[in-house]
């Protein structure tokens, strides 16, 4: 694996961070969920930055997707505040019943 440049560190400490904030609010808010977790190539962020919301099952899924656009929004919001623009909200944060290993 390629070290990562010190801009690369501090887009990596952003990600984490943001993901460990919004894992415990969706903990919280989201009947079924088990975990969120990320994918992102560092010399394309913030493009291929790509939020996974992870459910217990395909009922606990359904039943928060009417939620995916709130929450898409959020991750939006938090990434602004770290001076992170997402240009296609939509494209940067999923629901799923498939983990990191599927």
């Amino acid at each position: 694996m390629k070290k990562l440049s010190s801009v690369q560190l501090k887009q990596q400490a952003i990600v984490g961070d943001i993901c460990d904030t919004i894992e415990a609010e969706g903990r919280a808010a989201l009947a079924g969920f088990v975990q969120c977790w990320f994918s992102v190539e560092y010399h394309q962020f913030p493009g291929s930055l790509l939020l996974r919301f992870q459910f217990e099952n395909e009922d606990a899924l359904k039943a928060a997707e009417p939620e995916l656009k709130n929450w898409q929004r959020r991750l939006s919001a938090m990434l602004l505040k770290k001076g992170v623009v997402l240009k296609d909200m939509r494209r940067h944060l999923l629901f799923t019943v498939l983990g990191p290993d599927d």
